[in-house]
């Protein structure tokens, strides 16, 4: 799975004063030494100002000794933790007497489960069975992640705040994800994902933070990575279309190019990186059937052929001051041309009578650019450290949607077109300080947040299916000012963390005076949002650990969106601008237990939402037409138990194995929804036993070829007003290195066996439906890379 190695070295630093004099003395020799045996580890001697700096030390238990000429040998007990990168010992007083340094702690980091066990760390590269497709596809087989719906859950939860390159960006989502389909998993390195995360991280995300890490080299000189992807998918029809429509996309075509090159020279470093997805996907083959309390039944099928062409890029420059100062600037563009060529025919399911055949072009282009200046300064003391940066983004949403309404008296065809300008400002000020038993952590962080939207209807003159009173023009505000503070402390059989972040919010939502339903609306709140973390340590291959956390899930710009949405003929969406915020609190219980061929990790966790955001079906005449709105569903509950265990059976093969099992539930809730016309819905107490499991085999072969298997089984899960089954798929690849380690060559295919579907069922206010979504899963792809 691609797991990285832990790091297993640190920086220590520290000075040497005289005692008597309190002055630093230059040129002190400073050892250490195995404390079980005494050995030389590493060595140095202070500098003209009394510092000394001891590099790449692994984890353990040390004796650190200070000798200089007319002065007795210091000698002193070292521990080195496994918690912050730099840790600082402080002055160390010597003089003719022998003084004995009280125990100082010393801490590492780790990139992979970490000793906290708060963040996993898995390579991209590495993840042989899913490369050449999207991000949303290689994340779908990583240990406590599904994917579904164009969006990636963490214990079964969507509630995930994506960043990239930890940013918050308009590819990824402010609010809710989204474009993770697209982004090539090409010009990713590595995937971080944080289940409990610190005051640092903004607090929005209950569900956690996964952290893509696009690549970036800065070796000396000039260097690089080129690769071709190709695929192809849709290999053969699931499920046949129901009659009049046109056919489904089959052996669709996918090619992802892609170049990375770095130069650095002396002071300067450059960067570039391009990529261009171009795909034809099957996006949605979905077979319904409504069942209404009169007795109506309605059988439909929405396919949706889709032609995406997504072009990313990323350049930037690193400028070394000096030692101790860095700027550096970076832009990232993309944009992304969708059009999706739909059919969705109605029929009588109690007569086959055709009832309705709805015809769309949904044409949309979403352009983002965004602009970045950091400043890093460093002390003195290694690890200790300032950084500045501002981040600047605009993206547009232009979308064009032009539709042919055929009924068996009429035929009409109409049209709505959608402009959203969004436009982000960020400033950031973050403060690092290593302590003699821990690390300190402060900063302060500023947004302003504007998406002023603009839909126009164009209805025909007659039978017109647009609700022209509910267009017109809306502007999204918000600003967050934050401030927190972090601490960590550690000693050798315990380590502490407190986090506070204050955060503030105030958002505004003015909706034209205009509208037939909505009016303008918000809300404002300030609010704490603590973290806290205690882990034990039985010793170095055991350890347990304790989380709480407090966090919120803002609405986001499309859940509030007043405009009714129309790729669904019959099932509409529409946003909510009187829709709140959700806040959750998280406790989890983590143990990890590791030995010499693999690892064992567990975790057991409970999570509380107040205000759950979910949509809300109902009918309010007799068009049978169902209404999707926002709302805020009122309490949930996630429960669960998460294994990962990695064991390596041979030199040969080694597996990973994850299970993750949650109890869910919603409390009863009722709801008014405005639109088109205030109605009422309640819904009884929902509950459901779900999980996952993934195993995932790693082997390698002769002349450095490897594979990869990966087996996904998702048991049934609730969904607002339902159920989604159970799902199971396998995926496989091998992975060739040639031409002397800079090539490699790559074979893959996702869902092998074709099991792949999507089955929903939902009950409504006076009705009923149930899905089964046929849509593109199957995939086969040969990728190339070289590295210069």
């Amino acid at each position: 799975m691609g797991l990285k190695a832990q790091k297993s070295s640190i920086t220590i630093s520290g000075a040497v004063k005289d005692k008597t004099l309190n002055q630093a003395l230059p040129f002190v020799n400073v050892v250490l030494e195995a404390r079980a045996d005494s050995s030389f580890v590493a060595g140095t001697i202070t500098n003209d100002g009394g510092r000394f700096t001891l590099s790449e030390i692994k984890p353990g238990d040390y004796i650190i000794l200070v000798s200089y000429v007319g002065f007795e040998t210091f000698t002193g007990p070292l521990f080195v933790g496994s918690n912050s990168e730099f840790i600082d010992v402080g002055s160390i007083f010597i003089e003719e007497s022998l003084q004995k340094l009280d125990e100082v702690e010393i801490t590492a980091s780790k990139d992979a489960v970490t000793s906290a066990l708060d963040k996993k760390t898995y390579k991209i590269d590495a993840n042989v069975s899913q490369s050449g497709g999207s991000v949303l596809q290689s994340m779908s087989n990583l240990p406590g992640v599904t994917t579904q719906d164009g969006q990636v859950q963490l214990r079964g939860n969507s509630k995930v705040m994506i960043l990239l390159d930890g940013k918050q960006t308009a590819i990824t989502g402010f609010g809710n994800q989204n474009g993770l389909d697209n982004i090539p998993a090409s010009a990713v390195e590595k995937i971080e994902i944080i289940n409990n995360p610190s005051a640092k991280y903004d607090a929005n995300g209950n569900a956690g933070i996964i952290n893509i890490i696009l690549k970036n080299e800065e070796q000396s000189g000039f260097n690089g990575k080129a690769g071709l992807s190709a695929g192809i998918g849709a290999l053969w029809v699931r499920k046949e279309n129901l009659p009049g429509i046109r056919p489904q996309y089959q052996a669709t075509p996918k090619i992802n190019p892609s170049v990375s090159i770095n130069y650095r020279k002396n002071k300067v470093n450059l960067f570039v990186q391009l990529d261009d997805l171009y795909t034809h996907t099957l996006n949605k083959n979905e077979f319904v059937t409504r069942t209404y309390d009169d007795g109506t039944i309605i059988d439909q099928q929405l396919k949706r052929n889709r032609n995406t062409n997504f072009f990313t890029s990323k350049a930037g420059l690193d400028w070394f001051i000096n030692s101790n100062n860095t700027f550096t600037i970076s832009g990232f563009f993309s944009k992304e041309s969708i059009k999706d060529y739909g059919d969705q025919p109605f029929f009588n399911g109690n007569t086959g009578e055709s009832l309705r055949l709805w015809q769309f072009l949904e044409d949309e282009v979403l352009t983002a650019a965004m602009t970045s200046f950091d400043y890093e300064h460093k002390f003195v003391q290694p690890g200790h450290k300032l950084t500045m940066g501002f981040n600047y983004t605009f993206d547009r949403e232009d979308e064009k949607y032009f539709f042919t309404n055929s009924l068996p008296t009429f035929t009409t065809e109409e049209s709505f077109f959608l402009i959203a300008d969004q436009k982000v400002a960020d400033f950031t000020l973050d403060y690092t300080k290593p302590l003699r038993h821990g690390l300190l952590e402060a900063g302060i962080k500023f947004r302003q947040r504007t998406i002023p939207t603009d839909m126009q209807f164009n209805p025909s003159p007659t039978n017109s299916v647009l609700d022209t009173g509910a267009d017109g023009k809306a502007t999204y505000k918000e600003i967050i000012p934050a401030i927190y503070g972090n601490y960590t402390y550690e000693v050798k059989k315990l380590e502490a963390e407190l986090g506070l972040r204050l955060e503030y919010v105030d958002l505004t939502y003015e909706v034209d005076p205009n509208h037939n339903t909505y009016q303008s609306d918000g809300y404002s709140y300030l609010q704490p949002f603590p973290n806290t973390r205690i882990t034990y340590k039985f010793n170095d291959q055991n350890k347990l650990s304790a989380f709480f956390n407090h966090r919120v899930d803002r609405p986001d710009e499309v859940d509030i969106r007043i405009f009714p949405k129309y790729d669904d003929a019959e099932i509409i969406k529409v946003g909510n601008p009187a829709l709140q915020p959700q806040f959750t609190n998280s406790f989890e219980l983590g143990y990890k237990n590791e030995w010499e061929m693999g690892y064992f990790y567990g975790a057991l966790y409970h999570k509380v939402s107040n205000g759950t955001i979910t949509r809300i079906g109902t009918t309010v005449d007799t068009t049978n037409l169902i209404y999707n709105v926002s709302q805020n569903a009122g309490t949930s509950f996630n429960s669960g138990i998460e294994f990962v265990i990695s064991q390596k059976l041979t030199d040969k093969i080694d597996i990973n194995i994850n299970l993750n099992g949650y109890y869910n539930q919603i409390d009863s809730f009722t709801v008014i929804n405005l639109y088109p016309i205030e109605n009422t819905y309640h819904a009884e107490q929902q509950e459901i036993y779900s999980g996952n499991i993934k195993l995932n085999t790693n082997f390698k072969f002769k002349n450095n070829l490897e594979a990869q298997v990966t087996a996904i089984y998702l048991a049934p899960d609730i969904i607002p007003q339902g159920t989604i089954n159970s799902r199971f798929s396998l995926d496989a690849g091998v992975k060739k290195i040639i031409q002397k380690g800079k090539g490699e060559l790559l074979l893959n295919a996702t869902d092998l066996l074709n099991t792949m579907v999507i089955e929903k069922e939902i009950k409504g206010n006076n009705f009923s439906y149930t899905s089964t979504d046929y849509y593109e899963t199957q995939v086969i792809r040969l990728t190339y890379n070289y590295k210069f």
